[in-house]
């Protein structure tokens, strides 16, 4: 064992002063906090960011498959084919192999890699804007039209009355699933019916009844309060085209971090000339750019955490130097080196943050199991998407906060503990 360590450990055991102890347990309690400050910041802004990014793409898909002239909108509606050579299979591609650029060391360096998983699952859809009437209320709505291949197991989580949509073998449903936004502005419920007004593109209005068959509430408010579901047979009806045009396609993939070269992949090598694959990170570009401003403030709150720790641990580093003036001439004296000495103060140090980085992880994921299971902290769903603070712990990540914080700690006392070297043998002998 090296001896400045088997000295601090020594020193550690034998105990301070009653000053000097009260700055120690002030230092231990700062890293506590720092550390389960920066653990509950990490879960709830993963947490925040997985949660609205996967009611988005389960709203919406993944990646959009429309024709190619209307591709930067959401709510033109232009007819493509049904029958396409990449319909269905599409969703038994596996892992694709793609160029990735990385940059390392200021250059851009290509290599040939794969993606992490492949396409889950298509699906058909259309949208159709128009005017619901209910009684003496009026309602703007984007019908969405979904077919016999939509996956249902995202929406049945949300759903707060009724059932899903119908789908009768031979004519199309007049079922619709609204939004509770939706269905408390126009005071209807399950069961009841009202008419939407659509306009054709040569200004005629159609008007069509409706059955709400269910209501659902995802939270996001945005999407709530303006769509609607319905049989996409209806959609094909109202809009004029026969049972193999659609308004596109949209598709799911097992791993998100594989969206833009799923994307590219489809859009060279599967689709014709006629239609475009866009993921719906470009199509709602703003959503996800408001949720990447999340990553700010969580490093933000990271390093002023570690700044705080980092300021206590140098007040408390001092103390010691200052505390053990004699031990350190006497240490000099015997021949040791400042080099030696600097590093039992700095072993001390680094035993006093592990245990308050300890204590914080004890703390911190506490807190975020508490929050996760129990749900005590809640949210204006209006304004956050989310009626409670979602936490996602990642073991991995806070393995590293506990590293980095560790590392980057002793590191910023090594300075204040070329105080060592100021400190003559002689007179600190005689100091009592």
């Amino acid at each position: 064992m090296r001896y400045e360590l088997f000295v601090a450990r020594r020193v550690a055991a034998k105990g301070e002063q009653s000053f000097s102890r009260l700055i120690l347990r002030i230092a231990t309690i700062a890293v506590a906090m720092s550390m389960t400050v920066m653990i509950c910041t990490t879960a709830l802004v993963a947490g925040f960011q997985n949660e609205i990014s996967s009611k988005i793409f389960g709203f919406w898909g993944h990646i959009h498959i429309t024709d190619a002239n209307i591709y930067q909108s959401l709510l033109e509606a232009k007819p493509i084919p049904k029958e396409q050579d990449f319909y269905p299979h599409l969703d038994t591609i596996g892992r694709v192999e793609y160029l990735e650029v990385r940059e390392v060391m200021g250059r851009p360096v290509e290599r040939w890699t794969q993606t992490n998983g492949g396409i889950r699952h298509i699906q058909t859809f259309a949208l159709r804007p128009g005017i619901i009437k209910a009684g003496d209320q009026i309602e703007g709505i984007v019908l969405k039209g979904v077919g016999p291949d939509f996956d249902w197991k995202f929406m049945e989580q949300f759903m707060v009355e009724g059932d899903r949509i119908s789908a009768p073998d031979s004519a199309a449903s007049d079922d619709i699933l609204i939004s509770r936004q939706t269905a408390d502005r126009l005071q209807v419920g399950v069961g009841d019916r009202f008419t939407i007004t659509f306009v054709t593109e040569n200004s005629q209005q159609l008007q069509r009844r409706f059955d709400v068959s269910g209501i659902y509430k995802t939270g996001l408010e945005e999407y709530d309060r303006k769509f609607a579901l319905v049989d996409l047979g209806k959609l094909q009806q109202l809009m004029g085209w026969d049972e193999n045009q659609v308004g596109g396609f949209e598709i799911f993939v097992d791993d998100i971090e594989d969206l833009e070269p799923i994307t590219e992949y489809i859009y060279l090598e599967e689709l014709p000339n006629n239609l475009f694959a866009e993921s719906i990170r470009k199509k709602l570009p703003e959503i996800f750019e408001w949720l990447a401003l999340q990553d700010v403030n969580e490093i933000v709150i990271i390093s002023l955490m570690v700044v705080v720790a980092i300021i206590n641990m140098i007040t408390a580093l001092l103390i010691l130097i200052l505390e053990r003036t004699n031990m350190i001439g006497t240490l000099k004296s015997l021949g040791a080196s400042n080099w030696s000495i600097r590093q039992i103060f700095l072993y001390y140090a680094a035993r006093i943050i592990a245990v308050g980085i300890i204590w914080g992880n004890v703390i911190g994921i506490a807190l975020c199991l508490a929050q996760k299971y129990g749900k005590f902290i809640k949210l204006q769903e209006e304004n956050y998407y989310l009626s409670y603070a979602p936490i996602d712990l990642n073991p991995w990540l806070i393995l590293l906060l506990n590293v980095a914080t560790l590392v980057i700690t002793v590191l910023f006392l090594v300075v204040p503990s070329y105080l060592v070297t100021r400190i003559d043998p002689i007179k600190a002998i005689r100091f009592k």
